[in-house]
């Protein structure tokens, strides 16, 4: 990158013409300007900021993406002759519009501003509404603000917007939304300021360097909870050339879409770390907890053992029904001393310490197995702590399901963040190969359960409705489709186990 010397920041501006809001004007507002061949516009979308903006904002970085034109040479003269806090460099390679934003929030992040604005070089984002985009944030409302085009109702058709553009906007925002769960009116628009701070809390580096770069910020912002705030824009369409493969923008748009959808569902790829994190408690009764917990709502008040209890909102359910409760999890997760009688922290991968004791009536080890190295000596340990007459309540997802299933059959085997193929399994069962285990335990089944994939994640990350609908459909098939073909359809086993 090639880099003209940095200006001055300008600390001492005067004052506004319009009264900011409280605590604003200790604020570093920026401006990123994004250029490619923007030669003929450049100079005049900077002009046409507005006086009482030039006043007070903190920089102005122009980042020309290696132009074919003289952008960085125009952009240069306008610099000298100006009194705006200006900066500008050039690329010596094109990095893509989200790598140039890319590099332009690094800078904003490193420089210490509070706010950024992207501002598109060839005007067609009308800088005189950039206090518009800011206000929000100066007013400490928003994390990122969105000039939207599709706010005012016609005002898109009237400044010039392509029909085709038009409804492929609409169409593209309202699956978006749908998949994502959020309620913008435009996704597409490229006229935007975030806090700094909010931007640093994104894995930036990863995004795209295309044109989806701006989608894939939306999706990041929703993930942490940020505030997004939307203003409208005028439309406007000139002589500028338009670099977007529609094609190409909406397929990558509709990946990203997806993909953070299906994360949110669990399906997305994770780490093959170990996962520290609480499990999520299904209380449905066609899911693998709702049947644990039938079975023990029909067992007799008694001494249970919870392995691998997590958080203990499980526990607190089962001591509801007049069983005292032990749990044992590798973390000592936030309030799960309130939820169970006694808490043991350890490795299961170690075996239970000794302190765990013996004599329980009921020991359970739900979503267990599949996480320690060796299942047999765990299942042989919990057989040995049984009270006479106990039983071992376990459940383990299904590799012959055809989801993991298909995807080994396609060479595509990954870790997901829950599941089957959840990041943190170490061992993985079939129908048979389980049989096998809890014969080499020394145990024998008194009743097994199989239960069908829980379609209840389709309302995970934003849910509508009419999805809702559409799920609950679909878990009355795939329940009929569990029965009749268990051993590919079937996503989780569950045995009663007793001594053999």
């Amino acid at each position: 990158m090639q880099n003209a010397a940095l200006a001055p920041t300008v600390s001492e501006s005067a004052a506004p013409d319009s009264a900011a809001p409280e605590g604003a004007a200790q604020l570093r507002v920026g401006v990123l300007v994004v250029a490619y061949n923007a030669a003929g516009t450049l100079v005049q979308t900077l002009a046409r900021l507005p006086h009482t903006f030039a006043r007070t904002v903190d920089h102005i970085m122009v980042c020309d993406d290696a132009s074919s034109d003289n952008t960085y040479e125009i952009g240069l003269r306008f610099k000298n002759g100006s009194h705006l806090p200006l900066t500008v460099v050039r690329h010596e390679n094109n990095l893509g519009y989200g790598g140039n934003q890319k590099a332009g929030y690094k800078w904003a992040i490193e420089h210490g501003l509070d706010i950024v604005v992207l501002l598109h070089g060839d005007g067609q984002y009308a800088p005189e509404h950039i206090e518009d985009i800011v206000a929000p944030l100066l007013a400490g409302e928003a994390d990122a603000v969105f000039g939207s085009r599709m706010l005012e109702r016609g005002g898109a058709l009237a400044g010039g917007m392509p029909l085709y553009k038009f409804l492929g906007n609409k169409v593209l925002t309202k699956v978006q939304n749908k998949l994502a769960g959020l309620d913008l009116s435009e996704w597409h628009s490229g006229y935007r300021a975030y806090r700094v701070d909010a931007l640093a809390q994104l894995d930036l580096p990863h995004y795209s360097d295309d044109f989806d770069f701006d989608t894939e910020i939306i999706l990041g912002l929703a993930d942490k909870g940020m505030r997004i705030a939307e203003v409208p824009i005028p439309t406007y369409y000139g002589d500028e050339i338009c670099y977007v493969n529609g094609m190409k923008y909406a397929k990558d748009i509709m990946g990203d879409v997806v993909s953070y959808r299906l994360r949110r569902m669990g399906l997305g790829e994770g780490s093959t770390g170990v996962d520290t994190a609480a499990y999520e408690l299904k209380p449905s009764a066609h899911s693998s907890h709702g049947v644990l917990l039938d079975w023990l709502e029909r067992a007799a008040p008694g001494r249970v053992l919870d392995v691998g209890c997590s958080d203990g909102e499980f526990a607190a359910l089962v001591r509801a029904h007049g069983h005292h409760v032990t749990g044992v999890d590798l973390v000592e997760h936030e309030g799960v001393m309130d939820r169970v009688d006694a808490f043991i922290q350890a490795d299961l991968n170690a075996g239970l310490p000794d302190e765990t004791g013996t004599g329980y009536d009921l020991i359970v080890a739900g979503d267990v197995l599949e996480h320690v190295i060796d299942p047999l000596a765990l299942l042989s340990d919990l057989r040995d702590r049984l009270a006479d007459g106990g039983e071992v309540l376990v459940s383990v997802p299904n590799f012959g399901h055809w989801y993991p299933r298909g995807r080994t059959a396609l060479g595509l085997f990954d870790y997901d963040q829950r599941g089957p193929l959840d990041q943190g399994h170490v061992r993985f069962f079939t129908r048979k190969s389980f049989g096998r285990l809890i014969t080499d335990a020394g145990m024998k089944v008194n009743e097994a359960r199989t239960v069908g994939s829980p379609i209840d994640v389709l309302g995970r990350g934003g849910g509508n409705e009419r999805l809702e609908k559409i799920a609950g459909r679909a878990a009355v098939v795939d329940r009929a489709a569990t029965r009749a073909w268990p051993t590919l359809f079937g996503y989780q086993f569950l045995y009663r186990l007793e001594r053999a």
